[in-house]
């Protein structure tokens, strides 16, 4: 059964730039770049799968991630997740940056259709794990990168959507905390139901958790497959853009 369903996406995004951050917002000093990071991207993903998406940085990796969880709106095309919960895990998208990391999980988990009885079960699950402690009571927007990042993870692990959108934040933490963070990844992945797409750098990560690769280049599907083939190619390629540079 499909889980998530994209046919034919564009998505595009306009850039402010000026001489200086005040200046930015002056229309006579603005220029404004739109960007058009995603170009007609088609694929399925089904019920239970685990699809790794792979590209150079600029490729639209995020981008289509965003637009997958809703973030963002497709300028052309359809995402369809028929009707299951989403959960985007990536470093500063899904948080309300005035409320505390409590108020965060509450609101999180209401979006995913909990109610606050079935949050206050896991409400100490995911303190505990995203080792946030004291802090849990802090505003978000006082967190470093790596503290926003436990407290996402943490949630999406416990509260549990039927679709998890990982967006690099597997290399984020330290060393403890990237090894547990793993280990609850590979134990949410196992389970038939769970559907997961990945974005890594890291191709072991995407060889050891992944049944199929998407290949983006400049917004574009350059390659869908099997995850050895798949990623070969790219590596194959990316290799070739560096013997390139040190020429």
């Amino acid at each position: 059964m499909t889980a998530i369903e994209i046919r034919d996406v564009h998505v595009s995004y306009r850039i402010i730039q000026g001489k200086s951050a005040k200046k930015a917002f002056s229309l006579t000093t603005a220029t404004v770049k739109k960007t058009h990071a995603v170009k007609g991207v088609t694929f399925d993903v089904e019920e239970g799968e685990i699809v790794g998406l792979v590209g150079r940085n600029g490729s639209g990796k995020s981008t289509l991630l965003r637009a997958i969880a809703g973030v963002f709106s497709p300028d052309s095309g359809t995402i369809d997740t028929k009707g299951k919960s989403v959960s985007l895990l990536a470093i500063g998208v899904g948080f309300q940056n005035e409320l505390t990391g409590r108020d965060n999980i509450y609101l999180s988990g209401m979006l995913m259709g909990y109610s606050q009885e079935e949050i206050n079960k896991k409400y100490q699950d995911i303190v505990d794990f995203s080792e946030l402690e004291e802090f849990i009571d802090y505003p978000v927007k006082s967190y470093s990168s790596g503290m926003h990042s436990k407290l996402a993870f943490s949630i999406s692990a416990f509260l549990e959507p039927d679709i998890i959108l990982i967006d690099e934040v597997l290399s984020v933490g330290d060393r403890y905390f990237k090894k547990k963070s793993y280990k609850k990844v590979e134990e949410l992945i196992s389970r038939d139901d769970k559907t997961v797409i990945i974005v890594s750098h890291n191709s072991e990560t995407i060889r050891n958790l992944c049944d199929r690769v998407v290949w983006l280049e400049k917004g574009k599907v350059m390659e869908i497959g099997d995850t050895e083939t798949v990623l070969s190619k790219y590596n194959e390629y990316m290799d070739g853009i560096s013997a390139k540079k040190r020429i």
